[in-house]
């Protein structure tokens, strides 16, 4: 079994391979494509798994991360936004904050 996670970040996009049987990994790194990110997900996957010699079908999980959203928070340089939540969800605000 193989299980893949990824973190997209604004310059590159950084992929793990790891196999569960054998506990071997490999990993790729990929110039990210902002206008479309899945494009350097699936990039920085097909790489692992060309350098693993793996077929992408045999993948069963994949876990996916941003640096690119914690970095507009950090900075302040996201867009405005808003959150609305039903009776009883009050807290996700302090969740987030």
């Amino acid at each position: 079994m193989f299980k893949v996670g990824v973190d997209v970040g604004g310059t590159f996009t950084d992929v793990l391979l790891v196999d569960t049987k054998s506990s071997s990994f490999f990993t790729s790194k990929v110039p990210s494509t902002p206008e479309d990110s899945s494009k350097g997900v699936l990039n920085g996957i097909k790489k692992a798994c060309e350098l693993a010699n793996v077929d992408m079908a045999d993948i069963e999980v994949i876990t996916h991360g941003t640096t690119v959203a914690t970095n507009a928070i950090l900075t302040g340089k996201g867009a405005k936004v808003g959150l609305v939540t039903t009776k009883g969800y009050g807290q996700v605000l302090q969740i987030l904050l």
